[in-house]
C-alpha cells in the first residue's frame, strides 16, 4: 500500500537520468545539507522552536549553534518552503568515521555494532503545520541516502516516549531491549531508546513488511532531496558577529527526536 502525503506533485516518469529510470516525485520544499552560518542559523531556528515546544529546560541550550554543528563530520540538513525560502525543518547527522557517536558519551555499543560504519541522527524538527509530517519523512529519506552514499550500513536513533514509536514503525530495532530508556548526555540526561536501523537491507525487509513508505524512500526518485557536498560549516571566527538571531519558540515547529 502506497502512503499519500499532502502537498506531493503527481509523479511523472523520467528517463534514467533522474533517478535511474524512476518515477520522479516534486516537494514543495528542498532538502540540502548546510554548508555556511546563514542558513546554520536558519536550522538553528527550526530545531529551538521545536524543543521549546516540548522540552523547554533542554532547549535553552539550544539557542545558537552547537559545537556538533560544525567541521566535515556534522551533515546538518535544512528543508526550505519552495513558496517562500521559510525553513520547515531539520535534522543533523555524525558519523563514526573519525570520532565516536554523540550516544557514546552515555553507552557502550553492543559487539554486533562495534566496527561498523554507523550514522546518528538528531536534533530532529519540522514545522507543526500539516505539511510537517512530510517534511520529517523526507529528512528521515535524506538521512538514508546519505547513508547509501557514503558506505553507512547502521543508522542510529534515540527517542523519548512516545517519539520512540515512530521509529518502532520504520522498524528501528533496540540497541539495548533490556535497558529500556536510558539518560543521555548529548540530550540533556532526558531518557531515550537507543535504536538501530539496517541501512543495507531496507528494501528487502520493507518489500517483506509491504511497510507503506516503501514507495517513497526505495522506488521513487525526489531531485528535491540533495544530500551532496563534503564540507560542513566552518566555526566562525572569535570576533565574528552573530549570523542570526533565534526567534522566540512558537507553537509551529514539533519536536521529533
Amino acid at each position: 500500500m502506497e502512503m499519500r502525503h499532502p502537498g506531493v506533485l503527481r509523479p511523472v516518469v523520467t528517463g534514467p537520468a533522474a533517478g535511474v529510470g524512476k518515477p520522479t516525485e516534486r516537494l514543495p520544499f528542498t532538502i540540502r545539507r548546510v554548508d555556511n552560518e546563514a542558513d546554520l542559523w536558519k536550522a538553528v531556528r527550526v530545531r529551538h522552536a521545536a524543543y521549546a515546544r516540548h522540552v523547554p529546560d533542554f532547549a535553552r541550550q539550544l539557542v545558537k549553534p552547537e559545537s556538533s554543528d560544525y567541521g566535515d563530520d556534522a551533515i546538518v540538513f535544512l528543508a526550505e518552503s519552495k513558496l517562500d525560502g521559510a525553513p520547515l525543518g531539520t535534522a543533523r547527522m555524525q558519523t563514526n568515521l573519525h570520532e565516536p557517536l554523540h550516544v557514546e558519551e552515555s553507552v557502550a555499543l553492543p559487539d554486533w555494532l562495534r566496527g561498523q560504519p554507523l550514522a546518528e541522527m538528531s536534533r530532529l524538527g519540522v514545522d507543526n503545520g500539516r505539511i510537517g509530517r512530510m517534511v520529517k519523512t523526507a529528512l528521515l529519506k535524506a538521512g538514508v541516502m546519505y547513508c547509501q552514499q557514503n558506505g553507512i550500513h547502521w543508522a542510529l536513533a534515540t527517542g523519548r516516549a512516545p517519539i520512540d514509536r515512530q521509529y518502532e514503525q520504520l522498524t528501528f530495532v533496540d540497541v539495548f531491549p533490556e535497558l529500556g530508556f536510558v539518560p543521555l548526555r548529548h540530550v540533556g540526561n532526558i531518557p531515550h531508546r537507543i535504536m538501530a536501523f539496517d541501512i543495507t537491507t531496507i528494501e528487502e525487509r520493507w518489500t517483506a513488511a509491504q511497510h507503506p513508505l516503501l514507495n517513497f524512500f526505495c522506488h521513487t526518485h525526489h531531485p528535491d532531496i540533495d544530500v551532496r557536498g563534503h564540507a560542513g560549516v566552518r566555526p566562525p571566527l572569535p570576533n565574528a558577529g552573530r549570523m542570526g538571531v533565534v526567534m522566540q519558540a512558537s507553537e509551529w515547529h514539533e519536536l521529533v527526536a
